[in-house]
């Protein structure tokens, strides 16, 4: 009875939802190691010009070639994230596309030909150019990937809080005021929250694979480079792990003011609810406007929105 209850339930519209976001929890994986990883490798580089420890140069070299694995992932997954805007969703493309067509093109513009410029430099032109020349490139893919973020962050954010367009008498949207539309209420924290995980993603793969060169009796020869891996990660997620939970929580309270509907159905809160728990199963009911089999903490997600125990959410 179950199966053919969720049988039923695959429309065109729930496959295309499936699909997507399937390709997008796929693409998002790569983005979110290779910004911290290009920002990384800069770091590195950087070190070893300063210092001339040939550790460092060693460690960037077994690196770069991971890096070029992953951003050659992460472009042909958003190539194909891309394609599914037309073909899952082609009404909203069409509507939409005045103003998120132009932010797209912004991001291959400013950020996707800045990186493919340099990257040859960075992957093949190590003892082919001078370091400093090579030192730019690494640098520079970086700060493409970090412009590439903005773009899209930009666009991602005008989806969920859309301002500084109008819509026209044929139901097109219409850009009026382009800052509006790249700064909206929720792109600031978004762009932030985005950029954190991507540096505390790659702190803890780095610091991880460093952690096991330095256990492993296997890789003895390989400590020293474990040795600069581990420190070097640890001293970013030092840093950056409580950024992240300060940003994450101001993102999720900008999202509570913006999108109320949107956090109670994540929260799966039907009615206004004082002390609101934090429910971590539940099957909704739709129908009945109600969950089955909950399980769930008291007060845990009215602390988190509203920093208090018996603060208020609103339900959807």
């Amino acid at each position: 009875m179950f199966a053919t209850f969720m049988i039923d339930q695959l429309d065109a519209l729930t496959l295309a939802r499936i699909q997507f976001a399937f390709v997008v929890s796929f693409h998002i994986v790569f983005p979110a190691f290779s910004i911290g990883l290009a920002s990384w490798l800069t770091v590195l580089e950087f070190r070893w010009l300063r210092t001339g420890n040939p550790v460092f140069a060693e460690v960037y070299k077994h690196w770069v070639k991971i890096f070029a694995v992953v951003f050659g992932m992460g472009v042909v997954s958003g190539v194909v994230m891309s394609y599914q805007f037309g073909t899952n969703w082609a009404v909203f493309s069409d509507k939409a596309g005045n103003v998120l067509g132009p932010l797209l093109a912004y991001e291959v513009l400013t950020a996707f030909f800045l990186e493919a410029s340099f990257l040859g430099i960075m992957l093949f032109g190590w003892g082919r150019v001078s370091k400093r020349m090579h030192f730019v490139a690494t640098a520079t893919v970086a700060i493409g990937t970090l412009i590439s973020g903005f773009w899209i962050l930009a666009a991602n954010s005008f989806m969920q809080t859309p301002q500084g367009f109008m819509v026209g008498a044929d139901g097109l949207l219409y850009p009026t005021n382009w800052l509006e539309i790249i700064f909206n209420p929720s792109f600031p924290y978004r762009y932030a929250h985005m950029m954190t995980a991507a540096f505390l993603t790659t702190a803890f793969v780095v610091g991880g694979i460093g952690a096991y060169y330095l256990q492993s009796k296997k890789h003895i020869e390989h400590r020293k480079h474990g040795r600069v891996m581990l420190g070097m990660a640890m001293i970013m997620a030092i840093f950056v792990a409580p950024a992240q939970v300060l940003i994450g929580d101001e993102h999720g309270l900008n999202t509570l003011e913006h999108q109320p509907a949107k956090v109670a159905a994540m929260e799966g809160i039907w009615e206004d609810e004082r002390g609101a728990a934090l429910r971590l199963f539940a099957i909704p009911d739709q129908e009945n406007q109600t969950n089955k089999y909950e399980v769930k903490i008291p007060y845990v997600t009215g602390l988190i929105l509203t920093h208090s125990l018996d603060g208020e959410v609103k339900g959807s």
